[in-house]
């Protein structure tokens, strides 16, 4: 089951639907390399274009390849897998396969928080960081992020460098570092931290990569905390994603008089939970541990 779902994934991972639907009408995959493009094209409503096209990317060799080196070279999680994140499995739209670099054990760790916000911070946003968060790295928290420029490079080099946790979500395949000023940063995450994507290795970044990424980055973490956002921040749609996803949403205030706040001061009129330091996001957490269960519970 686990490599026919990563074989398929490779050969249609552009369409989660319709991966969906194939496992709706063979949950096991077992018939995956019996059916014909005709038994396809009945069976999963889709054109012959479409069949045919699937049919003869099961049975290209090169992608085949792929996969086997892919399972060499990287961590891979399906959705079957006992080690998969709960926290994700009972998300809208989970991820069927993750693929990661780093270390593999950091993908289940709680306590995590997604940090997100602008790539354009303010003066103050470093501040705000290291007086919020800092505190939080020696708690043996974890900081989920997407290694944007702004905000989410900071948090992946605020943990590392006093020796936290983090975890990078791609918005591209793993052999596809973006942005390019962040390469360095990368090699340090993939080191003694994670980096995970969906997508598989060599697919390159794609503008809509990044909004659907977010879901991955909300659903890891029992909450997201926004540091400094504009009214119509990218951010704020990982926000949407962790109020789907029933996660817990936190604005840090700031400047009224600085654009890269605004996005922050009305999420806190819109009912998110106001930030003025470590303690707030920590009582929150001992709060809501039991809500959560035990299988989200610290594990330190």
């Amino acid at each position: 089951m686990r490599f026919r779902l990563i074989h398929l994934y490779h050969a249609c991972f552009t369409s989660r639907k319709l991966i969906h639907r194939f496992l709706q009408q063979d949950p096991t995959l077992d018939h995956l390399y019996k059916w014909t493009p005709t038994d396809m094209q009945a069976s999963l409503f889709i054109s012959k274009d479409q069949a045919d096209r699937l049919y003869s990317n099961l049975y290209n060799s090169k992608i085949l390849e792929k996969v086997q080196n892919d399972l060499e070279k990287y961590h891979v999680w399906t959705i079957s897998d006992e080690d998969y994140p709960s926290s994700l499995r009972c998300i809208p739209d989970p991820p069927l396969v993750l693929y990661g670099l780093g270390q593999r054990d950091l993908l289940t760790y709680q306590p995590s928080l997604s940090v997100v916000g602008t790539r354009n911070p303010s003066k103050e946003a470093k501040f705000k960081m290291l007086s919020i968060l800092g505190p939080l790295i020696k708690q043996e928290w974890l900081f989920v992020s997407g290694m944007a420029l702004g905000i989410d490079g900071f948090a992946h080099r605020l943990a590392h460098y006093y020796q936290g946790k983090t975890i990078a979500v791609l918005g591209s395949g793993l052999n596809h570092v973006y942005p390019k000023q962040h390469e360095a940063l990368f090699e340090k995450l993939i080191t003694n931290q994670l980096v995970i994507s969906e997508y598989p290795p060599d697919i390159p970044p794609k503008k809509y990569h990044f909004p659907e990424r977010n879901r991955i980055i909300s659903g890891l973490s029992f909450g997201t905390i926004v540091i400094e956002a504009k009214e119509k921040s990218g951010s704020l749609i990982t926000v949407d994603q962790a109020l789907e996803q029933g996660r817990e949403v936190y604005a840090v205030p700031g400047n009224p008089l600085l654009s890269q706040t605004q996005g922050c001061h009305k999420m806190i009129q819109d009912g998110a939970k106001l930030v003025q330091n470590t303690y707030d996001l920590i009582e929150d957490w001992n709060q809501i541990q039991e809500k959560w269960g035990l299988n989200l519970m610290n594990n330190h």
